[in-house]
């Protein structure tokens, strides 16, 4: 989640992310035996994902000189730098406002109702909290109980139309 994402770290990645045009979307780090994963998520000011290859690359080359002359991670790292993609992360409230309407899978931090993960359709998201359709039951999930969330993207035919 965005709001999760380590102040030094945001402090130098997020200026990069922004002066290329992008907003940054989430960072996670995934330690353990060397080299550690950093990812970086940006999107468009738009949030239509609309990244390509070659922007995440110039992004990643840009964020990669201030991490390393800040000497911001203690391990040997990969970097990746990405769009949201299919199956967005939704990291911010902006992004749950612009996910209404759609099925989206969503884990909290500790359980409600009984359970830790949702998967159903996003109904609206008012006032810091997430109103889901699950099982034919309305439930809201504060934006603040939000470990993870993606939207899910459900393949049609016309997907692979004309391949």
């Amino acid at each position: 989640m965005y709001r999760d994402i380590p102040e030094d770290l945001r402090a130098l990645i997020e200026p990069v992310v922004e002066a290329a045009g992008f907003e940054l979307v989430d960072v996670r780090i995934t330690r353990g035996r060397p080299p550690w994963l950093l990812r970086i998520t940006i999107d468009t000011p738009l949030g239509d994902g609309r990244v390509s290859v070659d922007r995440c690359a110039e992004v990643s080359r840009e964020v990669e000189v201030q991490l390393d002359a800040a000497d911001a991670i203690a391990s040997a790292y990969r970097l990746e730098v990405s769009s949201p993609g299919l199956d967005r992360v939704l990291a911010r409230e902006k992004d749950f406002a612009a996910a209404c309407g759609s099925e989206v899978r969503i884990e909290t931090r500790r359980p409600l109702a009984g359970r830790r993960r949702f998967r159903g359709l996003l109904l609206g998201f008012d006032g810091g909290t997430a109103k889901l359709c699950v099982d034919g039951q309305e439930i809201g999930i504060p934006f603040a109980e939000v470990a993870k969330a993606n939207a899910v993207y459900n393949f049609t035919p016309a997907d692979f139309a004309g391949r």
